[in-house]
């Protein structure tokens, strides 16, 4: 692709600048590729009712173009805008989690072109927790397709400096609206089965979503597995391709900290024989552990907290790579709330799981 000029905007998230949101929305409404802030991660916007924007996305990307996009709106009742026969559990989903950090795949309407959905029947949406994001989208007047804007296969972004490291020549504006709170991706649920199907663990948890809905199933893509390339195109991002890998190789460590701390400890020495650049990814319980080793040591955050973890796996994977890790050692965490999210993350990134 040609290469071009990205400005950067920043805007306070608490009080988007108006000149600067008008900007952006026009970026939009003519074609054009706007990465902005959600409470997720930052997203790569275009507009969803025009299938070369979405070709735009996919290229700036390199993303496949059998990965569905996830078309972002700014009010409730424009999900009828996008998908139609939309069930009544959905909308109890609606009024419990929008806007917020949950997707819904539904039947699609006409107004959803094929290059966003890959040609499926069904549209993947959801509206975001922002102000931004809400701002931009109202402005722009029409649904935004936006995936996380990052190189395809890559950590997702949580700051405008991630987008840029990543698109900086390929897409028109960047706006800096600050770190993203969530840091994880939203979650994808099926709303066209029966039972409804979780396809991608994210910021709103399988327990809270049960609570709405009853049962719930959960695909085993979700649990961090892959789908074969050769089965056709998924109904969610995040099912088929590498997902959240930096450069440098991760190694997931699975368990009670108990055993997995020595089981990283001896992999760590190992490595470190082999003349290697180690890094550890953590947490506050266990970073004393590793002190004594030659290593790069990073805390995600307590155990007990699981929502800064979401927030730094990120940002810390990227930080790796920065600071010129060959391997990185992950201990796994609990895979209750949010830790279901984490662990779908690290075992994507992963290219061994202990």
């Amino acid at each position: 692709m040609r290469p071009v000029e990205t400005r950067v905007l920043v805007v306070d998230p608490d009080k988007p600048d108006v000149a600067a949101i008008r900007y952006a929305a026009r970026i939009l409404q003519d074609g054009g590729l706007v990465a902005f802030p959600t409470e997720t991660v930052y997203g790569l916007g275009g507009d969803a009712t025009n299938p070369r924007a979405a070709m735009r996305i996919f290229e700036a990307k390199g993303r496949p173009p059998d990965n569905p996009l996830i078309v972002h709106i700014a009010r409730r009742e424009d999900l009828w805008l996008v998908a139609r026969d939309v069930p009544q559990a959905a909308q109890d989903l609606v009024e419990r989690f929008w806007p917020g950090p949950l997707t819904m795949v539904l039947p699609r309407t006409g107004m959803v072109p094929d290059a966003v959905t890959a040609g499926l029947d069904t549209v993947a949406v959801r509206m975001p927790d922002h102000g931004i994001a809400l701002a931009l989208i109202a402005e722009a007047g029409v649904p935004v397709a936006a995936p996380s804007a990052n190189t395809s296969g890559k950590p997702s972004p949580t700051t405008a400096d991630h987008v840029i490291q990543d698109l900086a020549g390929r897409i028109d504006l960047v706006i800096d609206g600050g770190p993203t709170p969530v840091g994880v991706e939203s979650t994808v649920i099926d709303m066209t089965s029966t039972p409804p199907v979780i396809l991608r663990p994210g910021g709103a948890t399988r327990e809270d979503i049960s609570e709405v809905l009853g049962e719930v199933m959960v695909s085993p893509v979700a649990l961090g597995t892959k789908m074969p390339l050769s089965e056709g195109v998924p109904r969610s991002p995040g099912m088929k391709y590498t997902h959240y890998s930096p450069d440098a190789e991760v190694r997931l460590f699975e368990g009670d900290p108990r055993r997995v701390v020595p089981r990283l400890q001896a992999e760590a020495k190992g490595l470190i024989a082999m003349g290697k650049r180690v890094g550890i990814m953590c947490t506050d319980e266990t970073k004393g552990a590793y002190q004594g080793l030659s290593v790069l040591v990073k805390s995600a955050g307590s155990r007990r907290d699981l929502s800064t973890v979401a927030s730094r796996v990120f940002a810390l994977l990227r930080e790796f790579d920065r600071d010129g890790a060959d391997i990185i050692l992950v201990e796994g965490v609990p895979e209750t709330g949010l830790g279901f999210a984490i662990m779908n993350r690290l075992r994507k990134a992963a290219s061994i799981t202990r």
